[in-house]
């Protein structure tokens, strides 16, 4: 600034003058820094002997003058001067060694002494300008070898000055910078590098240049960082006891490196059956020396150079080996009655192609062993373990490369699989935070281990087990709701049963499957309720735009309630093409459970074609429109039904006719007379069907008023999931109205006496059965009429009807009978005696000989000569038995023959 001012003064002074007469003329004067320039001043006279005078040489900044002369003193020159400035030519100055600080105003003074006018005095001196050129020349550089960690930023400050002023450029390999390059910038010759990485590695070099020449100066730059592999490892395939090399070469600064390697993430020197093999050289190359099967596997080189982050690079080594069996066991366990596999572990690298088995030292032929195959693995696979199975096996695995031999011997035992003792139930309802038990044992041989899991997301901290392997919740918590699993395992199975855990008493838990299908200006929301804690649950659905207003911090929701018991709601007066976020929130008496999944949809735009104009309503038309919104909720006592009513009435609305119906049967009229102020109603006796798949119940409900009867509303659905409740499958008889009920009751109870008097009735008929078989065995008894001595009776049959009891405990008297019939009587005798002493054998039964001839004494010829035989013969038969029995223990007690028996 001040500069700019000493300027505008000296231009007026110029321009105008000493006087304000006159311009002086400025000279300009130019010379090359080192150099010499003389400055003229031509104020002195050009001939004769000038007057006496004082000569002064003034530089424009200065206080004082840079080179005063009077007379034939010495002159007095300025310190930066001395030894470079002398007078010539009069008043001139000539300067020698030209700096470029030299470069500037200077003015000639000479003063007369013998002169007195201020006029003239004033009007004395002139003005020159000293211009110094100079080439190019560095006031500051950077240091020639510059070290810079990798990925930190860096600047490079070139400083040059000479006249004119020199340009500073940056050049690294040949190349300008700081054109086109978002990392590097150059400004005022520094250079400023954002992110210094491996590649900006390099010498830079700052170049001043202008009219008078140029200067160059050099900067190496070394990053500092991890080094980077240029020769990475390669895949490799051998055969095995081959050598392999895999190579490995890296670049770094500091060039300090060392190799390590690893197979599969350990150190090649920390594995014992690889230590005596390998070796790293100098070039960071791996050799591995006779190569196995276990040698296969991905070997990583990292490099290090003491910095972190050392880079890595792998490679796989595969091996080629015939196939051979690792680890064969000496016992191989098969579950008694299930499924059971022989493994056969093999190795093959080329892959297996099969494998062969021997049972006993014998080739095995599985197809003399039905159920029995082999897997694709070479193991055997038998269907159900039992005694076949019993022996010893081997295996013999093969490949393209053929085989390493057979396997050692395994001997095949059959154990006991797990079987459980005590299962879950099914379900388990209890509150929460109270504690809950869970049974679950199990047996097999050996002991079966058992396990307990939460199906799906886990329960940390809560879940125990006590020594009888029982689940224990304790405290029951809300997390715990859901299905858990109860698994007993073995060396030879594995089973699992599981139950479903309903926490009551908590708040509801979050809904799923929230789906959103877009309608004109509106969206459908659907969702699945998820457990509602034990309490009846509500949900509302939450929407908001997804962007936000410019003019607020957070997003406006929006929430509408559900009706009780729905699954579904329409949002109306929505934004067409916007999108919206949705979520679902179920709330019972105990709070809010979490809000759901967050669903983007966007509403569709109203169609572009015109909609029809609607009919006008008709005669027919009924002005009654149906009841609105109904939901059904299960509950303890049936089914909770809730509507609300119509919107359009005539006059007063009589009442709703309830159907329902049960998956896809007909509608049924369960109730004609629900009064038209109900809007809920609860439907009892909600049944499932013992068949596994639940049951679907769907109601719906017609309004009617005077002779107007609406359409049927919607439909609401309820399910049987989760009852434990199987009656009859016939239909609904819990929903049935009361008068059919009624009637199928009483048709039950009608019945049930039926069966009752016909039990009744059966016995009756049974004993009076019992007695005519005794009077009608009596009535077909003979009369007792003996055949002469020495005839044999034939055989009697023993053979019986089911219908009459015989007894044979006297064969004497049976055989005397059957001679009667063939008898020594005549046979109009026989005729007319049977028949007589049949009815007295009736009613008195027959006693002795003397009784039956008193009552045929009137009908047979000759009565007394016959019945005195009749009479002897009966003696004589009766001495005879009497003497056989007094023969025979058995005749000795009163006990029954055995061929007594009684048929009913």
């Amino acid at each position: 600034m001040v500069w700019c001012l000493g300027l505008a003064i000296l231009s007026l002074i110029i321009s105008q003058g000493a006087d304000g007469r006159g311009k002086p003329e400025v000279v300009s004067v130019v010379g090359r820094a080192g150099e010499s320039a003389v400055l003229g001043c031509d104020l002195l006279p050009p001939a004769g002997r000038p007057p006496l005078h004082v000569i002064e040489w003034l530089r424009f900044g200065f206080l004082l003058p840079i080179f005063i002369q009077f007379g034939l003193y010495s002159p007095r020159i300025d310190p930066d001067y001395v030894g470079r400035v002398r007078l010539q030519k009069g008043a001139s100055l000539q300067i020698e060694g030209l700096r470029v600080e030299d470069q500037g105003w200077y003015e000639c003074r000479v003063l007369f002494l013998d002169q007195h006018s201020p006029g003239d005095d004033s009007a004395n001196g002139s003005w020159v300008h000293l211009t110094v050129n100079s080439p190019p020349q560095f006031l500051e550089t950077p240091p020639q070898v510059l070290e810079v960690r990798e990925l930190e930023p860096v600047t490079l400050r070139c400083v040059a000055q000479g006249n004119p002023q020199p340009r500073v450029t940056w050049k690294l390999r040949g190349q300008d910078l700081g054109q086109g390059q978002s990392q590097v910038q150059v400004l005022n010759g520094t250079l400023r590098i954002r992110r210094v990485e491996r590649s900006s590695a390099g010498v830079y070099t700052c170049q001043a240049s202008s009219t008078e020449g140029s200067t160059t100066h050099a900067t190496q730059l070394l990053v500092l960082g991890p080094p980077v592999i240029v020769v990475p490892p390669k895949n490799s395939t051998v055969n095995a006891s081959q050598d392999v090399s895999l190579a490995c070469r890296a670049e770094a600064y500091p060039a300090n490196l060392t190799y390590s390697w690893f197979q599969d993430s350990t150190n090649v020197f920390h594995i014992s059956r690889l230590q005596p093999r390998v070796r790293i050289l100098v070039d960071g190359s791996l050799r591995l020396q006779a190569a196995q099967p276990d040698d296969a596997g991905r070997y990583t080189c990292v490099p290090s150079n003491g910095l972190p982050r050392s880079p890595s690079a792998s490679a796989y080594l595969t091996v080629l080996y015939p196939a051979q069996v690792t680890a064969m066991p000496p016992e191989t366990p098969l579950p008694v009655g299930m499924r059971g596999v022989i493994r056969c572990p093999v190795r093959a690298n080329p892959p297996l192609l099969f494998v062969s088995w021997t049972k006993d030292g014998q080739a095995l032929q599985l197809d003399k062993f039905p159920g029995w195959s082999q897997g694709p693995e070479g193991s055997l696979i038998i269907a159900l373990g039992n005694e076949d199975a019993l022996g010893e096996y081997s295996c013999t695995p093969y490949n393209s490369l053929g085989t390493a031999g057979p396997s050692p011997v395994t001997r095949v035992l059959l154990k006991a699989p797990p079987a459980f003792l005590e299962r879950p139930k099914e379900e388990y309802f209890q509150e929460v935070g109270r504690e809950l038990l869970i049974p679950c044992s199990a047996r097999g041989d050996p002991s079966p281990t058992i396990s307990w899991a939460k199906v799906g997301r886990g329960l940390q901290g809560q879940a125990q087990v006590d020594s009888n392997s029982s689940l224990i919740l304790r405290p029951l918590t809300k997390e715990a709701h859901g299905r858990w699993e109860c698994t007993a395992s073995n060396a030879v199975a594995r089973v699992a049963a599981s139950t479903n855990v309903y926490v009551l008493g908590t708040s509801p838990h979050v809904v799923t499957n929230v789906s959103v299908a877009p309608l004109p200006k509106g969206a459908n929301v659907s969702w699945e309720p998820g457990f509602d804690g034990g309490y009846l649950q509500r949900f509302s659905v939450w929407y908001t735009p997804l962007a936000k207003r410019p003019d607020r911090a957070h997003h406006d929701w929006v929430s509408l309630a559900v009706p009780v018991g729905a699954a579904f709601l329409l949002v109306p007066g929505l934004q067409p093409h916007t999108q919206y976020q949705f979520s679902v929130l179920a709330q019972n008496k105990l709070g809010s459970g979490p809000f759901s999944e967050i669903v983007l949809s966007a509403p569709e735009g109203l169609p572009t074609t015109p909609a029809a104009p609607s009919p006008p309503p008709t005669e027919m038309s009924p002005p009654l429109s149906p009841p609105r919104g109904l939901v059904a909720v299960r509950t303890p006592r049936g089914v909770l039904l809730h509507w609300d009513p119509p919107e359009l009435v005539p006059k007063r609305l009589d009442g709703y006719i309830l159907e329902g119906r049960q998956g896809s049967q007909g509608w049924e009229v369960l109730d004609r007379a629900v009064a038209g102020t109900e809007m809920q109603l609860v439907v009892p006796g909600l049944i499932k069907d013992p068949d596994p798949q639940d049951v679907l119940y769907e109601f719906r409900l017609v309004a009617f008023s005077g002779s107007y009867v609406s359409d049927p509303s919607n439909t609401a659905n309820v399910s049987t999931s989760g009852l434990e409740v199987y009656p009859s499958r016939t239909q609904l008889p819990g929903l049935l109205p009361q008068p059919v009920l009624a009637g199928v009751v009483g048709g039950v109870c009608f019945l049930g006496v039926a069966v009752l008097v016909s039990i009744l009735a059966a016995c009756l008929m049974n004993r009076r059965r019992a007695a005519r078989r005794r009077r009608k065995r009596l009535r077909q008894d003979p009369p007792l009429i003996f055949s002469p001595a020495g005839k044999s009776a034939p055989q009697r049959n023993t053979s019986v009807d089911e219908n009459y009891e015989w007894d044979s405990e006297f064969p004497g008297d049976m055989e005397l009978l059957e001679t009667l019939h063939l008898g020594l009587a005549g046979p109009r005798s026989r005729l007319e005696a049977e028949p007589e002493l049949g009815v007295r054998a009736f009613q008195k039964g027959v006693k002795t000989p003397e009784e039956g001839c008193l009552l045929s004494a009137a009908h047979a010829p000759g009565p007394e000569a016959r019945c005195a035989a009749l009479r002897e013969e009966f003696l004589a038969f009766r001495r005879r038995r009497d003497a056989a029995r007094s023969r025979l223990p058995a005749y000795r007690q009163p006990i029954f023959h055995p061929e007594q028996a009684t048929l009913l």
